[in-house]
């Protein structure tokens, strides 16, 4: 006699673990930098110390997002805004499983945090590192650190941006920069002020190279690496007496002084590379103390009782 057997319906069911490497697979896909891929394995391995990677996807819901928080809040020793971080990566994993139909929709809302007083150099500082070194004297590192200094403050870039430039992305015909490596992957076209503009010829006739070259390299012409560039930096600013240090420092001082020296913040969201508003938002929330100095002799209200004043104490007169 010959049995049939029935054909029976395949109950497998995809593991957390499967779902974020399927996850991973679909970042690839759609282009997503490595950086970001990066990040992403870094918080799943948080998130897998508190939600068990072999867990059936289908079960994991709102409850298992809030455990996750209360977990990482009782047993880590985190910043607000590193817990933020870690559940905005979470909910962008769950928002693909959402969407794949893997599991039911729910909204997931990360954890809020104080915004943190960002990091700037003072004046004093930036007259240190800003001052141009004797060139009879210093070697090639020193006057490269004192180029990025200077392209920092003029430019505003990110320091992946600014790895990633080559010779040829510099257009002194219509006095542009290409920074074609960013953070959101879109193009910019940034002007070179004067200063920049002529400090940048005189570099590259000492760092010579190729236009497939990289404008800041290493002492050997090769692409620097971020690490590298940090431990540079950070050398070249204890050298001069910077007690301060950190690459994207910069960055957010050159924001700071474009706000306060009264430029546009659409002018300044476009050179900084935000998709919105909301980041140079922040940048004025943040130097709201800096904002505050002589805001008495420009408020219109303070001039026009000054204004007002004198001339009742004329008249009186």
């Amino acid at each position: 006699m010959i049995t049939i057997k029935k054909i029976q319906m395949n109950d497998f069911k995809m593991t957390f673990k499967d779902g974020f490497e399927e996850f991973k697979v679909y970042c690839i896909t759609k282009n997503l930098s490595k950086d970001t891929i990066k990040h992403h394995e870094n918080v799943i391995k948080t998130v897998f110390k508190f939600i068990n990677p072999n867990m059936s996807i289908e079960d994991i819901t709102r409850k298992t997002v809030n455990k996750f928080i209360l977990d990482c809040k009782e047993n880590l020793t985190i910043k607000d805004v590193t817990l933020n971080t870690y559940v905005r990566s979470l909910r962008t994993i769950l928002y693909y499983f959402m969407n794949m139909g893997y599991i039911e929709k729910f909204n997931i809302n990360a954890p809020k945090f104080d915004r943190q007083i960002i990091p700037t150099y003072s004046d004093e500082d930036l007259k240190k590192l800003l001052k141009k070194p004797n060139m009879k004297k210093c070697d090639f590192i020193e006057y490269r650190n004192y180029m990025i200094c200077q392209f920092f403050m003029s430019v505003g870039c990110r320091t992946r941006t600014l790895i990633n430039i080559k010779i040829k992305d510099l257009d002194f015909d219509n006095n542009v920069v290409y920074l074609n490596v960013t953070k959101n992957r879109k193009p910019l076209i940034i002007p070179l002020s004067n200063t920049l503009r002529k400090e940048l010829k005189e570099y590259l006739r000492i760092r010579k190279g190729k236009e497939e070259d990289y404008l800041f390299c290493s002492m050997y012409g090769e692409q620097i690496t971020r690490t590298r560039l940090f431990n540079s930096m950070q050398d070249y600013n204890r050298k001069r007496e910077v007690n301060q240090s950190g690459l994207h420092r910069f960055r957010h001082t050159f924001a700071k002084k474009w706000i306060l020296n009264g430029g546009s913040a659409l002018k300044l969201k476009e050179i900084l590379g935000h998709s919105n508003l909301e980041m140079v938002t922040n940048y004025v929330n943040m130097f709201t103390e800096d904002l505050q100095k002589d805001f008495d002799e420009f408020n219109p209200l303070e001039q026009f009782n000054k204004h007002t004043n004198m001339n009742l104490n004329m008249k009186r007169k």
